[in-house]
């Protein structure tokens, strides 16, 4: 069985955001899947999804800053200016970090570890709603 859908998160400043229940909330399907897999794929190329810490909060501080040291805001290097100081390097975190995930799904809910959330990485400073395209695939 296939499913597809898409699905807009609200808003968010730039950091890295634990997106995991607002996610499902929006995706009742999955909990008609006994087995199978779900592919996410975010429509944007200055934002990123990854899976990380769901408790800590501390750690997606500490990734942003760590990112922010890695690409940072107006390098005299950049000639991709246009659209902002902070475009092109929300551009290179996202190729970093990536835009899709794939999932294990069991018994109508993700297989994720205990301490395994699915963050939102939004590398704009207003980056505005964020799309992603859900594939459910299973049984």
């Amino acid at each position: 069985m296939w499913h597809q859908r898409l699905i807009t998160l609200r808003p968010r400043s730039r950091g890295f955001h634990l997106v995991t229940d607002e996610l499902l909330a929006q995706l009742p399907e999955l909990a008609g899947y006994r087995v199978g897999l779900v592919h996410l794929l975010l429509q944007h190329t200055s934002a990123s999804l990854t899976l990380n810490e769901n408790c800590d909060p501390s750690v997606r501080a500490d990734m942003e800053a760590h990112l922010h040291r890695l690409a940072p805001q107006e390098a005299p290097y950049y000639r991709h200016t246009d659209e902002g100081p902070d475009d092109m390097p929300a551009h290179i975190k996202s190729s970093l970090l990536g835009v899709s995930l794939q999932l294990p799904i069991r018994e109508g809910r993700l297989a994720l570890g205990t301490w395994q959330g699915i963050w939102l990485g939004e590398h704009r400073l207003d980056g505005g709603a964020r799309k992603i395209v859900v594939t459910l695939q299973g049984e």
